[in-house]
């Protein structure tokens, strides 16, 4: 088995983690409980009892740790995505791999022919992975695209704005920097208000189109340019949208592609894996490290 201390620098150490890496890094469940240990709880162990620098030990047959002072026992899986799943331990770290390699998202079919399981197993597991990216509350502070664009099934009738039957979204990009995307009952201008007091720092610039909704957010406060698209304007100078439709492009064709269709209910834990693959585009390490920190840390 692969030691402790080597357990982070052979992935973070690269840009790439491939499957060959993957199965020399967690080829079995102990494996993959050894490294659940190290991430939550380090190296160099204070024991909560004894108050000592202690040796956790494993203790055989089950899946926790004790101290080699006092006895005391951590569960490494508790208050994790783990906690009491009958599912094992490598097919878990196995669909956060698939998470992490995926651009277009990984459906529940596709965990269910990797790992082998039935598919309400498949889609439990990957649900509680999306659960793991929710979105930053820090705002945004330099100059912000603000657009909206809307999710569903084929219609007959109007399509986009004013279209029945399609969740709306709005979505913020802020330039050379990271997006927020919200799941909206509606895109009145109250809504997109309401957006905004939650991501932004009052007084920016915003940068939309020209649909009503923006209209007055220079009274708040904002500096507001707009470019028109109903003047086939797609860009002048810096003043264009076109982050947020590259975003939005991607996102509706990773749910087409991949899940074919998303219910309402789930669709902002969809929304938030592509917000947090995408805001991490430039992150120097590959992702798996950042999928586990957040696997043993989330709840």
């Amino acid at each position: 088995m692969i030691s402790l201390l080597k357990h982070k620098t052979i992935y973070m150490n690269t840009n790439k983690f491939t499957i060959k890496d993957f199965k020399k890094l967690y080829p079995n469940n102990d494996a993959c409980l050894e490294a659940i240990f190290v991430e939550g709880f380090g190296h160099n162990i204070k024991c909560p009892q004894c108050k000592n620098k202690s040796y956790f030990y494993r203790v055989k047959n089950r899946k926790c740790y004790s101290c080699n002072h006092c006895g005391y026992q951590i569960h490494p899986l508790a208050d994790t995505i783990f906690h009491k799943s009958s599912t094992s331990l490598w097919n878990w770290f196995f669909a956060m791999f698939l998470f992490s390699a995926s651009k277009n998202g990984v459906s529940a079919k596709e965990l269910e022919r990797q790992l082998g399981v039935t598919y309400k197993t498949a889609w439990r597991m990957a649900k509680q992975i999306r659960l793991l990216f929710d979105q930053s509350k820090k705002p945004l502070s330099n100059t912000v695209e603000i657009d909206e664009t809307y999710i569903g099934g084929k219609f007959r009738g109007k399509r986009g704005r004013g279209s029945e039957n399609k969740t709306s979204i709005i979505g913020l990009a802020e330039r050379k920097g990271e997006i927020r995307a919200k799941v909206t009952i509606n895109v009145k201008s109250s809504t997109v208000h309401g957006v905004l007091r939650e991501n932004v720092i009052m007084g920016i610039n915003i940068i939309s189109d020209e649909f009503k909704s923006y209209s007055n957010l220079t009274k708040l406060g904002f500096k507001h340019y707009v470019i028109s698209h109903g003047q086939k304007e797609w860009a002048k100078d810096d003043i264009h949208t076109n982050t947020l439709e590259g975003f939005w492009s991607q996102f509706k064709r990773s749910v087409n592609g991949t899940y074919h269709s998303v219910s309402p209910k789930y669709l902002q834990n969809y929304l938030n894996e592509f917000v947090f693959r995408y805001n991490l585009r430039e992150y120097p390490n590959p992702l798996f490290g950042k999928f586990l920190g957040l696997a043993v840390r989330q709840f």
